[in-house]
């Protein structure tokens, strides 16, 4: 059986049950089952199936992890978090945040004005806030505003020019002025994709000299109390401590230093997100090199280490980490709408009455091939095959033999990798992959995988059912969109394989796992594809529920979202109809009927799938 890496990406989220992909959560339920109840309902196209325990499960372990390594190691600072709004803004994450998070005062972070008002409106009171990003006047104001409003909420100075207009919206205000924090330009970096975010060249940030101004700005206008943090973040997907251990050391004696020159509000050390998540299906793919407990006993041991040596209280410490809590509460189900082989089924086989001598000998190797002589007889039907090639360049044989000649080729091969599953050889795996399908998903990779498209960021991928059968049809997936770009190739090196079916006679669903992170807000409407179908499903002991569901929008509404008058559509069209020639009334009138209910429906697909 295939289990499609689940061990390395599924953190026990998931697993197979009686040939299925299910939820490992109090009752079990399958994906597959869920996926077939809410098709039941006329829903058809792309699934976004959000399980809002799996956002629980990772506050909670975030949490618990932190704390446990405060109390061995005796650290007398406290763990606080936010989750980054910018991973994921939709309305149910958000909400399963922050009911999940309340208990642990989880918060949220904001970096542009809207999110600040989005975080404004649903952190609860104590609760955290903080801002990062560029910030004009406005947005300042905005900080100012929140913190009137009783919200805990901290300022993140990326650049002298935002401390100046703090300055001035203290002077020109009486509303109460936020927490303060400065962001650090530290000289130590990341590593992978998003090494950049660090160092000294990174896009945020303050330098040692920028940093002693700030410091002398403060005390000049009389705000030193209001600093609370210091922040920095080295990247996001760290794959190993090591480049965050030098960091640490860093901003380490960087809050030290600025304790003893008189910054004694100062009880706060961000160090942003970064928390790897784990999408490899093979083990040679693997990026997260340590687990959370030895990501938190690093750094509560390191700044403990620190603040110990220079004779400085432990300050508490904050993450940002978002792909982490939200990455895997997510699963994306695609039907298969169609397979565009390279060989065909038995079916698609022409034999005539009389046939050149060697398609006889392929059709007795078909017949007569078994588990003892698979290996023997899959040599002879390649050789065939080539001789087969040479006699129609020869003009010794039709158009017809030819196709009958690889129709049997690839049936024989295909039986004698099934056969030979059990003793697996690398001549076999190099013609396995000779017998690469291309499945048609009833998706766009653009709208709900960019990160695919744009960063060549792999996901977890496997069908959701068929578990308890061989997959050794090496796949690439093709979305619907007019795109060549729209592929997720086969790769050797990290091979998907999947089932060869036939889709007129079942219907064929794959899942896409931890997709819950930047993939939704990032999404595009390429082809003018809306968000796919979403649904919450709410597990207990006996049953799960659909508690939610949010279909994609319609046709007329994504035009609209472009700034098309959609009534005027409507009714431009509906004009051009009435007033079509050669149909009759009745038919006019069906006609438009019709149109009115394909313009409301979504742009996925709706055969049968």
């Amino acid at each position: 059986m295939n289990k499609y890496g689940i061990n390395l990406w599924a953190d026990d989220n998931f697993i197979i049950e009686n040939g299925e992909a299910c939820i490992n959560h109090l009752c079990h339920p399958s994906l597959f089952k869920i996926t077939n109840e809410i098709r039941a309902k006329g829903i058809r196209g792309t699934l976004l199936l959000r399980f809002p325990h799996l956002i629980e499960k990772q506050i909670s372990n975030l949490y618990s992890s932190f704390d446990r390594s405060i109390n061995e190691n005796r650290y007398k600072g406290e763990f606080k978090a936010v989750f980054p709004l910018k991973v994921n803004q939709f309305p149910e994450v958000i909400s399963s945040i922050t009911n999940c998070g309340e208990p642990y005062q989880y918060g949220l972070e904001a970096g542009s004005k809207a999110e600040l008002v989005l975080a404004m409106s649903q952190t609860i009171i104590g609760a955290p806030i903080t801002v990062n990003g560029f910030k004009d006047t406005e947005m300042i104001r905005l900080g100012f505003m929140a913190a009137q409003m009783g919200h805990n909420i901290t300022l993140t100075i990326e650049g002298l020019a935002e401390l100046e207009s703090i300055i001035e919206v203290a002077k020109d205000s009486s509303l109460k002025v936020p927490s303060i924090g400065i962001r650090l330009r530290l000289h130590s970096s990341g590593s992978g994709t998003w090494a950049k975010s660090g160092g000294s060249d990174s896009k945020f940030g303050l330098s040692a000299t920028e940093l002693l101004e700030a410091i002398h700005l403060l005390k000049q206008n009389e705000l030193l109390h209001y600093f609370h943090m210091v922040h920095f973040h080295i990247g996001s997907q760290m794959q190993d401590i090591t480049p965050l251990k030098r960091a640490l050391r860093e901003a380490g004696n960087i809050y030290a230093e600025l304790k003893k020159m008189g910054a004694d509000a100062l009880e706060s050390i961000n160090i942003g997100g970064g928390l790897s998540v784990e999408y490899a299906q093979h083990e040679n793919d693997r990026i997260c090199t340590y687990t959370l407990q030895e990501f938190s006993n690093d750094v509560v041991f390191l700044l403990g280490e620190i603040m110990n040596k220079k004779g400085v209280e432990h300050p508490h410490i904050f993450t940002e980490s978002g792909s982490f809590i939200v990455a895997s509460h997510a699963v994306l189900i695609s039907p298969v709408l169609e397979l565009f082989s390279q060989d065909h089924q038995e079916k698609s086989l022409r034999i005539k009455k009389e046939n050149p001598p060697l398609i006889e000998e392929l059709l007795d190797l078909n017949r007569l091939l078994n588990s003892s002589n698979s290996i023997e007889f899959l040599h002879d039907a390649l050789d065939h095959m080539e001789s087969l090639f040479t006699l129609f360049d020869l003009g010794y044989i039709d158009l017809q033999d030819r196709s009958n000649a690889e129709v049997l080729v690839h049936v024989i091969i295909k039986k004698a990798l099934l056969l030979s599953i059990d003793h697996p050889t690398s001549e076999l795996q190099r013609l396995q992959e000779k017998l690469q399908e291309k499945y048609l998903i009833n998706a766009s990779i653009f709208q709900s995988l960019p990160d695919y498209w744009g960063l060549g960021q792999r996901f977890p991928i496997m069908p959701v059912h068929k578990l308890n059968t061989p997959a050794l049809r090496p796949a690439a997936l093709w979305d619907i969109t007019c795109d060549s770009d729209g592929e997720i190739t086969f790769e050797s090196q990290s091979p998907l394989y999947l089932h060869d079916i036939n889709i007129d006679e079942e219907e064929y669903f794959l899942g896409f796992f931890n997709v819950g992170a930047y993939q939704e807000t990032l999404g595009m409407n390429h082809n003018l594809f809306s968000h796919p179908n979403e649904c919450s499903i709410e597990i207990t002991n006996t049953e799960y529920k659909i508690k939610y569901i949010k279909e994609a929008d319609s046709l007329l509404k994504v035009i609209s979202t472009l700034g098309y008058d959609e009534i005027k559509i409507l009714e431009t069209l509906k004009f051009s109809l009435s007033n079509s020639t050669f149909i009759t009334e009745k038919e006019k009138s069906d006609t438009i009927a019709q149109l009115e209910l394909y313009l409301i429906q979504n742009s996925y697909l709706r055969t049968t799938n």
